[in-house]
């Protein structure tokens, strides 16, 4: 019989805007492996079947999205009688909506305007299309269950502020001239585990920086310096030019006199 062939370990899912990968060990050696998907109320599934893999992709096996699921992945030897029941070992539960990791948000367009800064983002797909050809987005399958979140703060300072929206755009106030950074996040307040999703890119802003802002007080110190010195100069170079004129004078009329004693 089928009893001495190894069933599979450390079966885990992996599963990221409802793309949904079964993993498990070990590589099989001799044999195969079936993947069954059982679920609820739904007929059994199988995939990748007499796979050497130890991996499966089961997303579309999994269209019920709010439905739970268990993997039975089998052990087969590749002449299977059909009277035996091949040994097989069984998953964690799993249940793709209240499970699946969200993904990174995609930040379309940003700007700075003023005392504003406007952000622009897009909802990552999902594997799964509408009728009509096009992928679904997860706010199309999470509804009002998804929010997002935009953390910003003034760049190079350590302060976050965060704001929290269910459309795709943010608008939040910021001091004007100043640089800030941000990213966005998904996030699901109804789920206990997983709440919060993958973080988009950081992004940061470049206002025209003048010079003041890049090195503030060293170039401030250093006018003030240029400053001193001209005006000291314009003070101090009158006086002693006309120090120097008198004294020329008054030699002058000295030797005159000198001259005129004779």
């Amino acid at each position: 019989g089928n009893e001495e062939l190894p069933t599979a370990v450390n079966i885990t899912w992996s599963s990221i805007n409802f793309k949904t990968i079964l993993q498990w060990q070990p590589k099989p050696s001799g044999y195969f492996y079936t993947v069954e998907i059982h679920g609820q109320t739904s007929d059994v599934k199988r995939k990748c079947i007499l796979t050497s893999e130890t991996e499966c992709d089961v997303t579309d096996a999994l269209r019920n999205v709010k439905e739970t699921y268990t993997a039975h992945i089998l052990s087969v030897m590749p002449a299977e009688d059909n009277f035996e029941e091949p040994p097989f070992a069984v998953s964690e539960k799993f249940t793709p909506y209240s499970q699946t990791v969200i993904g990174k948000p995609e930040i379309k367009d940003y700007s700075q305007k003023g005392s504003k800064l406007n952000v622009v983002f897009q909802d990552p797909l999902t594997p799964y299309r509408f009728p009509n050809g096009s992928f679904q987005s997860i706010q199309d399958i999470f509804q009002h269950d998804l929010e997002y979140k935009l953390y910003y703060w003034k760049d190079q300072s350590s302060g976050k502020k965060d704001v929290t929206t269910k459309s795709h755009n943010f608008e939040v106030s910021i001091d004007s001239g100043k640089n800030y950074c941000f990213y966005v996040q998904g996030i699901i307040p109804s789920r206990r585990e997983n709440r919060t999703g993958q973080e988009s890119m950081v992004l940061c802003t470049s206002v025209g920086r003048n010079i003041l802002d890049e090195y503030g007080t060293e170039v401030f110190i250093i006018l003030a310096v240029i400053a001193v010195a001209v005006i000291t100069l314009a003070i101090v170079l009158p006086v002693v030019l006309c120090k120097r004129k008198k004294a020329k004078k008054a030699r002058a009329v000295r030797e005159k006199e000198l001259l005129n004693g004779v």
